[in-house]
């Protein structure tokens, strides 16, 4: 009796925090709604403030930083990209952060020597090891510059010509202006399922959540990339450190912990790649779910110690422990079935409706917030709804990969910096393989384990949980099986087509079950 009664509290106590994080998107997108017609305004104002100035002095020196290991595939085409922006040569460098240990070293010096010929201000800066990994290479970067603000771009990012322009002039006359981030948009988002649905989360992501946080003068994080700094300010804050393997997301807080300020900026937008294969897309979450919350265990406690008014401490807490779901959705997937089984519940059909419309109300934020930036995004949202889905089917599958990181950083076990493999502009044949792994096992035991619970339990008396064991089965068999045939034939199986479908099957399956339901992502 005791140990069912745990059981169930512990279940209660789960679903009641996932319902608290999806009510988190509500709050973000009224926040963003609220600011959105203001900012925009002063922000396009602002990106003007050197167009027409022709003197070149008047311009602040920006280093460019290009860290990357083993980025053959698109190490040429960043740098490409960063040296062809508009920028006064006279005022601006490139600093390729090559900590490379393959044939990309040679694409680098090739490339750095045609531009450099051609007048370009570039430098190829390499270490005898990788301590701190992309951190320790972008704290020894700084120590060859004398310049006052660094742009930093990952190795699979094009920034448009005009990007250094726009965003340094944000800082005339903000001496307290740490750090202006840009918008991530996407070179492949029509490459498959896969990616559309993931490029609605980034979507999400960027235009409603790190606009509410930076407009209405919350905490907001450092994407690790398509951003820029004033030096002075990393400095300023302890560099950046290695002891979390989401150096960014740590940097940009210890920075506003420090009194330095923020600016998100939607309209500076810097293309990227999506990961195309499944299992790259579970090593890039793996590393920002462990990462996140080892800053979290690193940053609240100084949240606390310098006693940050109680509405912004919450946005703060519930920004660095959003992957915290997962594991949540692991515990209700597991107890659902013993839960089921031993607990009979019956309501009035009064209660019932009012119960239902709760459910389907706080699990809709973040289809919401989704849909709400696809819309201020120009994309026709009845196209885009369709979509919904995908991303559900993608966010639950995710569970057992990113509880395992998130589990690993509270237990404080090491992992390297693995970063995520990009195609690039070549065949898969000629680019890199993402880590090996076995999660893929546990989803499609999961899934198994879900549709038993979901046969045996479907039916009117328990209304309530049906729907979810749908979704945690179809998301879990989804994310599974995808991952086995990426891993076993990546360079003879068309990734566009497996993409495609293995997401329209899915999507005919569970459609009906899923539409109500926006629940994770």
């Amino acid at each position: 009796m005791i140990a069912l009664v745990i059981v169930c509290c512990l279940y209660v106590l789960c679903s009641a925090l996932l319902l608290g994080y999806g009510l988190q998107c509500y709050i973000l997108t009224y926040f963003y709604l609220r600011k959105r017609k203001e900012k925009l305004t002063v922000q396009r104002e602002t990106m003007n403030y050197y167009y027409g100035v022709l003197d070149e002095s008047a311009f602040p020196k920006v280093v460019t930083q290009l860290p990357m290991f083993n980025e053959k595939t698109v190490a040429v085409r960043v740098i490409e990209a960063c040296a062809a922006m508009d920028y006064p040569r006279s005022r601006c460098e490139i600093q390729v952060l090559d900590d490379s240990t393959d044939e990309t070293r040679g694409y680098v010096d090739e490339t750095a020597a045609r531009l450099r010929a051609q007048g370009v201000n570039i430098s190829v800066i390499r270490r005898d090891n990788r301590i701190g990994f992309k951190a320790g290479a972008l704290q020894n970067g700084l120590e060859y510059t004398d310049a006052e603000f660094v742009a930093i771009f990952d190795a699979d990012f094009v920034p448009p010509v005009d990007f250094l322009k726009k965003a340094v002039a944000f800082f005339v006359n903000k001496p307290k202006l740490g750090l202006v981030q840009g918008r991530w948009t996407h070179l492949n988002k029509k490459a498959s399922m896969i990616t559309r649905g993931q490029a609605m989360g980034i979507d999400g992501h960027f235009m409603v959540e790190q606009a509410a946080r930076s407009w209405n003068g919350w905490f907001m994080n450092f994407n690790g990339t398509a951003g820029i700094f004033r030096v002075s300010a990393i400095n300023a804050s302890g560099g950046w450190q290695h002891d979390t393997l989401t150096e960014d997301m740590d940097l940009s807080y210890r920075m506003q912990l420090a009194g330095w300020e923020t600016e998100y900026v939607p309209e500076l937008a810097v293309p990227a790649e999506i990961p195309e294969d499944m299992n790259a897309f579970k090593n890039q979450q793996f590393r920002w779910a462990k990462g996140s919350i080892q800053t979290a265990m690193k940053i609240i406690p100084l949240l606390i110690k310098q006693k940050v008014p109680a509405f912004k401490f919450i946005q703060a807490v519930l920004h660095l422990t959003h992957y915290v779901v997962h594991p949540l959705m692991l515990m209700i997937a597991v107890l659902t079935m013993p839960v089921l089984f031993f607990v009979k519940i019956t309501l009035a059909p009064l209660w019932l409706v009012m119960v239902i419309s709760g459910m389907i109300l706080a699990t809709s934020g973040p289809s919401t917030m989704y849909m709400v930036s696809q819309h201020f995004l120009g994309n026709r949202a009845r196209k885009q709804f369709l979509f919904i889905p995908v991303m559900m089917l993608i966010g639950t599958g995710l569970a057992v990969n990113n509880g395992k990181a998130v589990l690993e950083a509270i237990l404080k076990i090491d992992s390297p910096f693995n970063r995520t493999p990009k195609k690039g502009e070549v065949k898969a044949k000629a680019g890199y393989k993402p880590i090996k792994d076995i999660t893929c096992i546990v989803e499609i035991a999961l899934a198994l384990y879900c549709f038993i619970g979901l046969k045996l339990f479907f039916g009117y008396t328990n209304f309530f949980v049906t729907p979810f064991l749908a979704l945690y089965a179809s998301g879990f068999l989804f994310v599974g099986i995808l991952s086995i045939v990426h891993f076993r034939r990546p360079d003879s199986i068309d990734m566009r087509f497996l993409g495609r479908a293995a997401g329209s099957v899915s999507l005919l399956k569970v459609l009906p079950v899923l539409l109500p339901l926006g629940f994770l992502s």
